[in-house]
């Protein structure tokens, strides 16, 4: 015997009703879209696990996969075998013989969750503790701290042996809560955002305003490189690159400067929203904490806000810069985004920027500009390029959750 299945587990997903199988069909696609490349793993589900069976295909590999795939909770490199007594002492036995074992502690843990099975927990345990006991030299028990917990899950089916849980990322998989456009700046806070909309079932299409000459290349391919890493979450990504120069230099001869902030924002948003329509999605998420900048206010959010009434989410809107960064460094965008190239925001942005911003002024001094053609203008000269995870940068994972 040796190991050859990967044993996945639900977290979120276990606490859902009649929808279950919606979820655990949307795990199991994305999982076998990440997985295309692996041709001879086969997949079988339950109510509360996906098995793949490995097939010869490498499971170090397969399991870096795993570990970026929003909704799966935890998960085990397994051995399989019938559920029967003396069918399980020799897989533990051999579950055993392919590990490091001299002079070493074990435990057995043992889950029935066959609850027709002839032996109880406790019994089980006994037996296949003390089959060990006789069959290897030098073994000693410690139930409390192990150097091996052996960990044997009875099931009707069959009965899997691992001996080591990995944690995924956890949440909902990609795509069960709908679609929403990401406002993504070249900024820590953006990237983190679309992160953790994906962890909450969201699909996201990335939206990002490029105002050349202001901004140049090197800004554009920072975005592009942040897109490519989201995908590692979701697998692909499509971004929307706006041309804005034009709607920004008309902000700044039209409206005043402590005002151009606020207006260029709710031109983004007016933007977004009608890209948003296009692809048909369902809301905006934004990298937006509270307070955080000027723009963020709650003063500010609200006469931003007013230009849409589609949902607007923000998954960071209580956390602080330090949280945030955290993160990013654990999903790999935080060297991204700490490159010097500032994005259109930062170039434009006024010394002395109004935090307290009033809705009549503001829709005063946008009244005598036309931003309805030049936002129809961008929208319609905006470039689309899509991202998949197959032609990411290879990144070591090996400590991100």
């Amino acid at each position: 015997m040796e190991y050859d299945h990967i044993l996945i587990r639900f977290g979120e997903i276990t606490t859902k009703g009649r929808n279950r199988g919606r979820f655990i069909n949307k795990l199991t696609r994305n999982i076998q879209v990440k997985l295309t490349k692996y041709e001879k793993i086969r997949f079988e589900k339950t109510r509360d696990r996906i098995y793949i069976k490995l097939n010869g295909d490498p499971h170090e590999e397969i399991m870096d996969n795993l570990k970026t795939i929003i909704g799966i909770q935890s998960f085990s490199l397994a051995m399989k075998t019938e559920s029967e007594l003396t069918q399980i002492k020799q897989g533990v036995l051999a579950a055993l013989s392919q590990l490091e074992y001299k002079d070493k502690t074990f435990k057995i843990s043992t889950k029935r969750s066959d609850k027709t099975f002839h032996l109880d927990t406790n019994e089980l345990n006994y037996e296949l503790g003390s089959h060990l006991l006789k069959s290897v030299e030098g073994l000693r028990v410690d139930v409390h701290n192990p150097d091996i917990d052996i960990r044997v899950e009875v099931r009707q089916e069959a009965t899997y042996i691992t001996f080591k849980d990995e944690l995924g990322v956890g949440g909902l998989p990609v795509g069960v809560s709908g679609k929403a456009m990401l406002m993504l700046s070249g900024g820590l806070d953006s990237p983190v955002a679309g992160y953790l909309s994906m962890k909450r079932g969201l699909e996201i299409e990335a939206v990002h305003f490029f105002s050349p000459p202001y901004t140049n290349e090197r800004s554009k391919q920072k975005v592009i490189d942040l897109a490519q890493q989201l995908t590692n979450f979701s697998g692909s990504i499509k971004l929307h690159i706006v041309p804005f120069t034009e709607i920004q230099e008309v902000i700044q001869k039209q409206v005043p400067e402590n005002y151009s902030l606020i207006s260029t924002r709710r031109m983004m948003l007016r933007i977004t929203d009608a890209i948003r329509q296009q692809h048909d999605g369902l809301a905006i998420a934004t990298g937006e904490s509270l307070g955080q900048v000027a723009s963020q206010t709650l003063d500010s959010m609200y006469v931003i806000n007013n230009v849409t009434s589609t949902p607007i989410i923000r998954p960071l809107i209580s956390a602080d810069k330090t949280q945030i960064i955290n993160i990013a460094k654990k999903i790999n965008t935080h060297d991204i985004s700490i490159r010097p190239f500032e994005d259109c925001c930062t170039i434009f942005a006024p010394a002395a920027p109004k935090t307290r911003p009033k809705l009549e002024k503001v829709t005063y001094y946008e009244s005598f500009v036309d931003f309805e053609s030049l936002i129809q203008k961008a929208v319609e000269h905006t470039e689309t390029l899509v991202f998949t995870y197959e032609s990411a940068n290879d990144n070591d994972l090996d400590d991100l959750f």
